[in-house]
C-alpha cells in the first residue's frame, strides 16, 4: 500500500483550487455566450416577445408616474402600488389574456369591495364584541361559497382569476375594516389604482403591436391539418418502397410533424377561451365561433390518432411480403396521395379565411379509391400467403378507409365553420353549397379549361 506524504495529501486540494480558479473565466464566459445564443434564438423564433417585454417595461414607467408625481400621488397615497402592482400581474402576452384578467380584477374588485363594505357596516351594527365574530363568520362563508365555485368547469376556464381577487379583496377589506375606521376610503383608493392600471394594461397591449390569440389559434388549427396532409404525402411512398432501398431521411420529418397534434386539446382551449375576451378585429368579428374551433381541433386529433396507428406499420416487425403489398398498393397510395391534397386545400382555405370547395374533388376521388380497395379485399387477392403476413397490409389499407372518412367530418367541420364566420367567397370550380356531395360515391373531374372557359346560349 503507498503512503502519502502530508505534503502531498495538502498539495492535491491546493492545486485543484488553482486550476478550478484558472478555468472560472472560461466557464464563466461559456454559460454567457451560451445563455446569450438561447436569448438570441428565442427573439428570433418569435420576435413578439420581445415587443411585449418592451411593452411591459412601458407599461410599469406610466403606471409608476402616480407614485412619483406629488399631485397624482395626494390622489392615491400609498395605494398607488396597487397600481403597479396590477399592471405587473395583469399584463400578459395576448390581448385576450390581457383583457381579460384585467376585466376579472376590476369587476371582482368592486363587487368585493361593495361586500366587504356591507359585511363591515352589519357587523359594526351589532356592537364592537359581537363585530369580530360576526365578520369571522362573513369571510368564512363567503370564501368557502367562492372557493367551490372555482370548482365549476365554466367558471374555471374564463373567470377563475376573478374569483380568486374577489375572496382576496373581501377578506382584506372585511377583516382591516375592524382596525381603520375608513373602511370606504380604502376601498375605493384599491379601486380606483386597481381600475387604472387595468386600464393602462389594455391600452398599452393593444394599442402597440397587439398580439390577437384568436389569429394564433386559427393558424395553429390549420398547421394541424397540414401536418396530417404532410404526413399522408410522404407515407405512401415509405410503406410500398422496396425493403432493398436504403432509407431516406427526406421525409422523416413529414412522418413526425403529426406527433404534435395529439397533445393540442390543452393549448386549443385555452386560446379558445382567450380569445372570447377579444375584440373584434380584422377577419375575426364580434362573437366569432371560437367554440367551433373546438370541434374542428376535436375531429382533426381523432384523425391523429389513426395517423399514429397507421404509423406504427411502419417499423412494424411483422411486414407483409413487398409482392402482396404490391397488389393493394396502387389504391392505397392513391388513397393517402389524395387524402393529403384534401386536407392541404382544407387547412389552405381555411388559413385564407375564403369559402371555397376545392377540396370536394379530391376527398370524391379518394372515396371512389376507397370503394375499389374494399372490392379488392374482398377479393382473393392474398392467394396462399400466411394469415400473420396479411394482418399488417389489411389494417394499413382499413386504416386508410377510416381515415377517409375523418377527413370527410373534418371538411363538414371546415364549411360549417366558414358559413357561421362568414369566410368570403372564393370558388375556383363553382361548384354548388351542398355538403351532401360529400357524401356521394364520386364527382366527376372538371378540366382546367372547362372550369374557366364557358359557353353560353341566349335563345332569341
Amino acid at each position: 500500500m503507498e503512503v502519502t506524504s502530508p505534503e502531498q495529501e495538502s498539495a492535491g486540494p491546493l492545486t485543484r483550487g488553482c486550476q478550478w480558479l484558472k478555468a472560472l473565466p472560461k466557464e464563466f464566459c461559456a454559460k454567457v455566450m451560451g445563455i446569450a445564443k438561447m436569448a438570441k434564438k428565442l427573439g428570433q423564433d418569435d420576435p413578439r416577445r420581445i415587443i411585449h417585454s418592451l411593452k411591459v417595461g412601458l407599461a410599469l414607467t406610466l403606471v409608476s408616474l402616480f407614485y412619483y408625481f406629488k399631485p397624482l400621488y395626494d390622489g392615491f397615497e400609498d395605494s398607488a402600488l396597487w397600481a403597479v402592482l396590477t399592471v405587473v400581474v395583469v399584463f400578459e402576452f395576448s390581448v385576450g389574456a390581457t383583457l381579460g384578467k384585467g376585466l376579472n380584477r376590476m369587476l371582482a374588485t368592486f363587487v368585493a369591495g361593495a361586500l366587504g363594505i356591507g359585511a363591515h357596516c352589519l357587523a359594526t351594527l351589532s356592537g364592537r364584541t359581537a363585530e369580530p365574530i360576526l365578520i369571522a363568520i362573513f369571510v368564512f362563508v363567503i370564501a368557502a361559497i367562492v372557493t367551490f365555485m372555482r370548482f365549476f368547469p365554466r367558471l374555471k376556464a374564463r373567470y377563475d382569476y376573478g374569483l380568486l381577487i374577489f375572496i382576496l379583496t373581501f377578506s382584506l377589506v372585511s377583516v382591516s375594516g375592524y382596525r381603520d375606521d375608513q373602511v370606504l376610503k380604502m376601498a375605493h383608493q384599491r379601486l380606483s389604482t386597481i381600475i387604472v392600471g387595468s386600464c393602462i394594461s389594455v391600452i398599452v397591449c393593444i394599442c402597440i403591436c397587439p398580439v390577437w390569440i384568436g389569429e394564433d389559434l386559427h393558424n395553429f388549427v390549420a398547421a394541424n391539418m397540414e401536418k396530417l396532409g404532410n404526413f399522408l404525402e410522404a407515407f405512401g411512398d415509405e410503406y410500398f418502397k422496396v425493403s432493398e432501398e436504403p432509407q431516406s431521411n427526406v421525409n422523416k420529418s413529414f412522418l413526425q410533424g403529426y406527433r404534435s397534434v395529439l397533445t393540442s386539446k390543452s393549448g386549443e382551449e385555452t386560446m379558445a377561451n382567450l380569445a372570447r375576451w377579444e375584440p373584434g378585429h380584422g377577419p375575426f368579428g364580434f362573437r366569432h365561433p371560437w367554440k367551433m374551433y373546438l370541434k374542428l381541433g376535436n375531429l382533426t386529433r381523432e384523425c391523429a390518432y389513426k395517423v399514429e396507428a397507421l404509423n406504427s406499420y411502419l417499423n412494424s416487425k411483422i411486414q407483409t411480403p413487398a409482392e402482396i403489398r404490391g397488389k393493394i398498393q396502387g389504391p392505397c397510395e392513391k388513397a393517402s396521395r389524395e387524402s393529403s391534397k384534401a386536407l392541404k386545400e382544407l387547412a389552405s382555405a381555411f388559413r385564407k379565411m375564403v369559402r371555397t370547395r376545392s377540396a370536394i374533388l379530391h376527398i370524391a376521388s379518394s372515396k371512389t379509391t376507397a370503394e375499389e380497395l374494399k372490392n379488392l379485399l374482398k377479393q382473393s387477392v392474398w392467394g396462399e400467403a400466411d394469415v400473420l403476413e396479411i394482418i399488417p397490409a389489411a389494417s394499413v389499407a382499413s386504416l386508410l378507409l377510416e381515415i377517409i372518412e375523418c377527413i370527410e367530418k373534418i371538411a363538414e367541420a371546415v364549411y360549417e365553420l366558414a358559413k357561421v364566420a362568414s369566410f368570403r367567397n372564393r370558388d375556383a370550380t363553382v361548384l354548388p353549397e351542398r355538403p351532401d356531395l360529400l357524401h356521394q360515391g364520386a364527382v366527376q373531374q372538371v378540366s382546367d379549361i372547362d372550369m374557366l372557359h364557358h359557353v353560353i346560349t341566349i335563345a332569341e
